[in-house]
Order: structure tokens, then sequence, then C-alpha cells
């Protein structure tokens, strides 16, 4: 009996141990995370504070980049102020002048250009360059090449009367090809004829005329019967008389732009005169003279004041 009062009191007693462990491992844990609680609490206010208070540098820089966005706003604000402006005068303009010169869309355009080219092709005075000696040309001298073939194709996109234009002695696997195609966009798709023959054997001899500045005979007129030939030569070491040459071997007559006739010569810094010129340049005279029939007119459009030469009536 004893035994067993003695055994009883022992559970119980071991149980309400075991209970005020669970409270007290109850209240360990909520005091722990309620610490952990509090100082993260701490941390963010303090993190806050210093989002909120900045330093004197960083507002000074808060300060300076108003400014500049400030600054910039402004510009922006101009240039469309200006913008709306300049659409408004061409607006007035179209409306001013519709009667006189009417608007056409890009496309009409391109059309009417492609149509005008291909005319020039049956009925235009025709046009070579010779492309026969880039094989003794530098990289330099052959991207001055192509550059003076883009600037010639896109004066003849613009003239009024174009000519049909011919690159002769033009391989597609030469480096000029190649420099073509890489300084000019859309060279593939040039509205002119492209061949490797030489002009020589591509045309009758007696309907050709090589222009060179070497030339005794001035050009007096374009005929479009004669079929006229520019040297496709860029030499930086300035041999002369090649394109000359090459005409009176094959017996083919030759011109020179009427500068001598027209034109004299004018004082200048480094005492240089010449009558080279560039193939675009020689192109823009005959186009200029084909559409006025004014040699003054087409020689101040093609012969700048560098090369030394001004019109007489200047001088006079």
């Amino acid at each position: 009996m004893d035994w067993k009062l003695e055994g009883s009191a022992q559970e119980t007693e071991s149980h309400v141990l075991q209970e005020q462990e669970v409270t007290l491992e109850d209240t360990g844990e909520d005091g722990i995370s309620e610490s952990f609680q509090l100082l993260q609490i701490d941390v963010e206010c303090e993190h806050r504070e210093e989002m909120t208070l900045p330093t004197s540098n960083a507002v000074w820089r808060s300060k300076n980049v108003q400014r500049k966005q400030r600054h910039w706003e402004k510009i922006v604000a101009a240039k469309k102020s200006k913008r709306k402006q300049e659409k408004e005068r061409r607006k007035a303009n179209r409306v001013e002048n519709s009667g006189i010169y009417p608007q056409h869309s890009k496309r009409f355009l391109r059309s009417l250009t492609k149509e005008r080219l291909l005319e020039a092709k049956h009925s235009g005075p025709r046009l070579c360059i010779d492309l026969s000696m880039t094989h003794h040309m530098s990289k330099k001298e052959l991207s001055r090449l192509a550059g003076q073939i883009r600037r010639l194709y896109g004066s003849n996109k613009k003239a009024d009367r174009p000519f049909w234009i011919c690159l002769t002695g033009f391989t597609t696997d030469s480096p000029l090809y190649e420099e073509c195609l890489r300084m000019n966009d859309g060279f593939s798709s040039y509205l002119l004829d492209i061949t490797e023959e030489d002009c020589f054997s591509l045309f009758p001899l007696e309907t050709l005329v090589y222009l060179t500045p070497d030339s005794e005979h001035a050009l007096e007129d374009v005929d479009l019967n004669k079929v006229y030939i520019l040297g496709g030569l860029v030499d930086e070491s300035i041999q002369k008389k090649v394109t000359f040459q090459k005409a009176q071997e094959h017996s083919v007559k030759t011109a020179r732009l009427p500068i001598q006739e027209y034109m004299v010569r004018c004082q200048n810094g480094k005492n240089y005169h010449s009558e080279i010129l560039a193939i675009n340049q020689v192109f823009d005279i005959l186009s200029t003279y084909f559409e006025t029939q004014n040699w003054p007119e087409a020689l101040k459009k093609g012969v700048s004041s560098r090369k030394g030469y001004t019109l007489q009536n200047s001088v006079e």
C-alpha cells in the first residue's frame, strides 16, 4: 500500500516538473523571438533614417542633377517648338505653291526618274567611263574613284535630261567593283550598263570622242550621235597624257572642256592652275551644258576656284 502511494507521488511530481519545463521552454522561445523582433525593428528604423537623411554630398548631387534635368527639358522643348514651326512653314509653302509646284509621292518620283533614265538609253546622249586602267591604282585611289562614280550617278538621276552611262572595261571580280559595292548603297541596282568589253570595241570608232585635258580641240557642243568617254583614272602621281595617248593608239578623236576659251587664270597663294577634274565634275559640266546650252554657266558649276580659274566676266 505504501509502495503504491510513493509511486503515485513520484509520478505526480515528475508530471508537474515536465509541465514546468514545457512552460519555461515556451516562455524562453517567446522571449527570444520578441528580442529578435525588436532588433529587426531597430535595424529597419536605422535603415529608413539613413535613406531619409542624405548626406550633404548627396543633397548637392541631387540639386545638380535637377538643374541639368531642367536645362535638358528646356532644350527639348525648344527643339520641339522649332520643329513645329518648321513643319507649319513647310505646310504653308506647300499650300502657297500647290498650283505651281505640285507635290508628288516618293514612289512617283522614283518611277519618274527610272522612266527618264530608260528613255535616255534609247534617245539621250551617251557617256562611257573607261575603267580599264584601274589595275595600277592603289586602294585609296580606288576608293576615291568609287566615290566619284557614286556622285556622277547621283547627278545624272537628278538631271532633267540625263545621259545613258556605260561602265566599260569593268569586271565584277575586280577590286574596284568590290569597292563600289562597299561604298555605294544599291550599286548593283544602278540603271546603267556594265560590261567587261573595252569602249573602243563596243562602239564604232568614228562615233567616239575621248575627253582629255591634253587635247588640242575644245569641245563645242554635245552631239547625240557621239559617244563621249571619260577616263576612270585617279592618279595621285599625276602621270600626264595617259588618256590622250590611249585615244591616239585607237585613232579616236579627242576633245577638252573649253576652260581656256571661257575662263582665265586667277592669282592664288600657291600659284596653282589645273584643268584636271574628277569624272563627276566633268559630268556636271556636260550635263549642265546639255540642259542650258551655256558654257559659262556649266563651267562655273564644275570648275571650282581651287583649280585656279575663274570666268572671264567675273574678272572684268
